[in-house]
């Protein structure tokens, strides 16, 4: 009885802390199912203006997508985590591509954004299929941007909130990510201006998938893919008539020196990736899709995308340009002016 008598106090404190214990669980519980309610993507995509993105792209004067890109993380939308600046046949000259996005980054810094990261310049080949067709058989190029994207989603991922690599241009240095850290697409979903929709789905072609066929085909097949084939007339973006609403910083006369230059072409429009992420709105038509079969080895253009209902990768064929209009007017009128000379 007296040996009962002493450990009885012992059993019901440690009780008590079993109890709470279990109280806390259900509190984490609750919590959790909390956050993950909360992490429900914002449009129709699986991601949206809560996740980081890295820009994968090479010249930076034909589009706006560095100006998008910059501005929607100054104003609430995707943190801008990184950019790879490669080469593409119509801007095959590296240093003049990163001169072009420093001049970029350098006029945003000087307007208040501090945040913007540095141009990191990425070489690599277009990738090659090798004999056997398979796709881990494929000799990797170990370019700086590939190894940037596994380094970042490493460090900024979560399980329910992926980096997302925006690109412009071939899809190398993205398909470079698998072959040399295969768990990347674990941590990432890829969201690439590309290709045509077609009635049953799309085309992994011009613009941009004729650059690396076989990149296309590693891309769509091993990681969570959105192809956005919806673009729309980026002239409207930052008209002449509107110059005069443009903020007095460096930011503003850099996109006024640079909107003679921006192609009359909406194919050119690189930035419908960034806003497919950052705008939910932007995105108003997407369906599933899934890569059809393999990619010959003197293929022009990647795999053949179909519609199915369950598809592994998402395709945007139908956007909303004004939508981005708007954002960008409105992100520009936030940034403040040059202070006054002395």
């Amino acid at each position: 009885m007296t040996r009962h008598a002493a450990i009885e106090p012992s059993w019901s404190k440690r009780a008590a802390k079993l109890i709470a214990w279990a109280a806390a669980l259900a509190g984490i519980s609750c919590s959790e199912s909390r956050n993950l309610g909360s992490s429900t993507p914002h449009g129709l995509l699986p991601v949206d203006e809560r996740n980081p993105i890295l820009l994968v792209n090479d010249g930076v004067y034909d589009n706006w997508q560095g100006e998008y890109a910059i501005l929607l993380a100054s104003s609430g939308g995707p943190k801008l985590a990184g950019i790879v600046v490669g080469t593409s046949p119509n801007s095959n000259k590296i240093d003049d591509n990163v001169l072009g996005w420093r001049k970029l980054v350098e006029a945003a810094k000087d307007s208040g954004l501090s945040d913007t990261p540095e141009p990191r310049a990425s070489i690599g080949d277009k990738l090659v299929r090798p004999p056997s067709g398979q796709i881990e058989a494929t000799i990797p190029n170990f370019s700086e941007g590939a190894l940037l994207i596994s380094e970042l989603s490493k460090e900024l991922s979560l399980p329910y909130r992926p980096l997302v690599v925006v690109t412009g241009g071939r899809l190398t240095d993205v398909a470079d990510a698998y072959l040399i850290d295969p768990t990347v697409v674990e941590r990432t979903v890829v969201v690439s201006s590309l290709g045509t929709a077609t009635d049953t789905g799309a085309v992994m072609s011009n613009p941009n998938g004729e650059m690396d066929p076989w990149a296309d085909l590693i891309v769509s097949s091993r990681f969570r893919f959105v192809q956005v084939s919806a673009f729309y007339d980026q002239l409207q973006d930052v008209p002449t008539a509107r110059f005069a609403e443009l903020p007095d910083n460096a930011l503003g006369r850099w996109i006024q020196a640079k909107q003679p230059q921006i192609w009359d072409l909406p194919k050119a429009a690189d930035q419908v990736a960034v806003l497919a992420v950052g705008l939910p709105a932007f995105a108003a038509a997407v369906d599933r899709v899934s890569p059809a079969a393999a990619v010959a080895a003197d293929a022009t253009a990647g795999p053949e995308l179909l519609s199915e209902p369950n598809g592994q990768c998402w395709l945007v064929r139908r956007s909303n340009g004004a939508e981005a209009a708007q954002r960008l007017w409105q992100a520009l009128a936030e940034l403040p002016a040059s202070p006054p000379s002395p």
